[in-house]
């Protein structure tokens, strides 16, 4: 399979921006909880490590598609503090020009433990995202060819989508865990307008009870649905079909944090990349996705490859590759070609 590489596609990426406080906790939670008490927790865990890195879904997102040759031009809101996070973000040659910073207030922040099993409890401070209503899609004057809606401010989301389908654009829909905070015709305003639908299968079955439609029906209301299964893979459905993605395998597993970013944004540069050969024609939006299932399959199998590589990394902006790093990792994953 030929994928072809195209450096000059701008993706806007939406989301949250901020610091990831990371700590390890070598035991398992499940042996701390009673379950007669689940109702009255109080839990504390002494943890072996700590580290601060740069994090929030649009950063991950944005750092890995730019490994993987898109530009990333980020939309949202941080503190005072973002000085350090916006010179490594300008160092990596991502867009920081429509990021909205305020004087008043600290950068949005997540403290996350994770246990032996890589299960992980976080809390997140997003004070900033609240700004984030005032920023517009419109504003920006650069040519765009992709939109990344993930979750953020879910008032801010509803905004975007409505910038998105009256400027034709293209847009995955990643409401993730903001998804209780829409009503029944927001999320599903989201999800029909949408390219991409994607979440994990948690998320996505939340989705659907939140939509009030069935899985069935989920299928057929947007032409890519894409569901990450951990460490079991993704499966990406069309209304035809479904495919399963099998996982890249990590070389270690030191820290999960940011995987579902890095999935994403492997999967979008596939997507697009793909696209770019596929012109759209009228009856797209009633025939389904336009993209073979085998365009499909490796657009999966670039996103996990793409997550292992944060896994092997504490932080979920410290991972690298080249593309021939990369090529040769999907080939040893996948056992075929790609060329990129």
């Amino acid at each position: 399979m030929i994928l072809t590489l195209y450096t000059e596609m701008n993706v806007i990426v939406t989301g949250s921006l901020g610091y990831d406080y990371i700590m390890d906790f070598s035991g398992r939670f499940a042996d701390r909880i009673i379950d007669d008490k689940i109702h009255k927790i109080s839990l504390s865990f002494l943890v072996d490590t700590l580290k601060r890195n740069f994090g929030g879904t649009a950063g991950n997102f944005a750092y890995t598609s730019n490994l993987l040759g898109l530009h990333s031009i980020l939309l949202s809101t941080v503190g005072n503090d973002f000085q350090p996070y916006k010179e490594f973000l300008e160092k990596q040659k991502i867009e920081t020009k429509y990021i909205a910073e305020l004087p008043d207030i600290l950068t949005g922040t997540y403290f996350g433990v994770t246990d032996q099993d890589d299960n992980q409890i976080g809390a997140y401070y997003g004070a900033p995202l609240r700004n984030n209503i005032n920023l517009s899609i419109k504003k920006i004057t650069i040519p765009i060819d992709f939109v990344h809606i993930s979750p953020h401010n879910p008032k801010a989301m509803v905004k975007q989508i409505k910038e998105c389908q009256s400027m034709n654009l293209k847009y995955m829909y990643d409401p993730a865990f903001q998804t209780g905070d829409f009503s029944r015709d927001e999320l599903r305003e989201g999800i029909a307008g949408a390219e991409i639908l994607i979440g994990n299968d948690y998320e996505i079955e939340l989705i659907s009870e939140k939509a009030g439609v069935t899985h069935e029906e989920l299928r057929t209301m947007v032409p890519v649905l894409v569901t990450t299964l951990g460490s079991k893979g993704s499966v990406v459905e069309t209304r035809r079909d479904s495919i399963h993605v099998k996982p890249a395998i990590p070389k270690n597993t030191s820290d999960p944090t940011g995987a579902g970013d890095a999935y994403r944004a492997g999967f979008v540069a596939g997507y697009l990349h793909f696209a770019a050969n596929h012109p759209r024609g009228e009856s797209f939006r009633t025939s389904g996705a336009y993209l073979s299932v085998d365009e499909l399959q490796v657009c999966g199998q670039i996103g996990s490859v793409a997550a292992v590589y944060t896994v092997e990394k504490y932080g979920t902006q410290t991972h690298t590759f080249t593309i021939n790093k990369f090529k040769e990792r999907y080939k040893q994953n996948y056992g075929t070609e790609l060329t990129i």
